[in-house]
């Protein structure tokens, strides 16, 4: 690609703007998350799951009315996998067994609906084992950061892996922040979607990270903010089609793929469009700013006399 078919944007002269809106996204997240934290779902709280069949496709706003009027507060109903399958998430009882719980919702459906339907499953997660989700899903995602910022520091340098690992970071608090300031459920569908973010994040990174050490290398008239800028030009086509290409398909799952993937492609949606903005206006000013140049990545040649000279 020569110069003249190459965008030319000048990225980094809105960097201190882009530094107070992620400063204001990451404060409000923290505070969301501080203060009244995530709606957790029932891998994490603990509780019973039922799993219904019915003959014809049944509306949902019943079906939560009909557990409302019966004193299910905080049951979740969504469709499982079809429009007649049912899956309904109860919060932990005292006084009821799985087997109990199951069996008074079904009755309650069938003498409320015309249809009858059919219990296919019960299943209860204990909030010890809720418990052991949390600490696990928290230490999997400290586990990805520490490998990622091995990685980045063995495969670039140091500097480098400090700005990759705090555009991850970046990315999970404000995606968690949406999550906890609306509410949304967050269950291990999500957790999977944050670790995905990471990974979608990581790659977009280093894509441009790898175009920057080898423009440091070729460009050596500019400084390094201008090698940084050139280098988001160059890549900018690729991430724009990266992005577009996987938001249509994430779209198409949060529209068309049923209640039971809308978090998990809602939390694949705020993590692909925070991970593309973080890999231009987070991870390149953050290298720059700890002092990344063209010593750090430019090969230095050694002649063969020197070689020689050594003992």
């Amino acid at each position: 690609m020569n110069d003249q078919q190459i965008i030319k944007i000048d990225f980094l002269s809105k960097r201190k703007l882009a530094l107070v809106l992620s400063a204001v996204l990451l404060i409000v997240s923290i505070g969301s998350l501080a203060t009244q934290g995530l709606k957790k779902g029932i891998d994490f709280t603990g509780g019973t799951l039922v799993e219904l069949s019915f003959e014809e496709p049944v509306k949902l706003e019943s079906l939560r009315g009909l557990l409302r009027s019966a004193n299910f507060e905080g049951a979740v109903v969504q469709h499982f996998g079809s429009s007649k399958e049912v899956l309904i998430r109860l919060l932990p009882s005292e006084a009821l067994n799985t087997a109990a719980l199951s069996n008074k919702v079904l009755d309650l459906v069938n003498a409320e609906f015309s249809q009858p339907s059919e219990l296919r499953r019960a299943e209860f997660v204990g909030p010890q084992v809720g418990e052991e989700l949390t600490e696990d899903g928290g230490l999997a995602l400290l586990y990805a950061l520490i490998c990622i910022l091995i990685y980045v520091t063995f495969r670039f340098e140091y500097r480098f892996a400090l700005g990759s690992v705090a555009a991850l970071g970046h990315d999970v608090i404000i995606t968690l922040g949406v999550f906890s300031v609306f509410q949304f459920e967050f269950d291990l569908t999500v957790l999977a979607a944050i670790l995905a973010v990471i990974g979608y994040s990581l790659n977009d990174t280093i894509v441009v990270f790898d175009r920057v050490r080898e423009n440091f290398r070729k460009l050596r008239n500019c400084t390094p903010t201008e090698v940084v800028n050139i280098s988001l030009n160059q890549t900018l086509t690729r991430t724009i089609m990266t992005s577009v290409t996987t938001l249509l398909v994430l779209l198409a799952l949060f529209l068309l793929g049923g209640e039971i993937i809308h978090d998990f492609a809602l939390a694949l949606i705020i993590g692909v469009l925070v991970g593309t903005y973080s890999s231009v206006y987070v991870a390149s000013p953050i290298t720059l700013a700890l002092g990344i140049s063209k010593a750090d990545l430019v090969i230095v040649k050694v002649d063969q006399d020197e070689l020689d000279k050594i003992p």
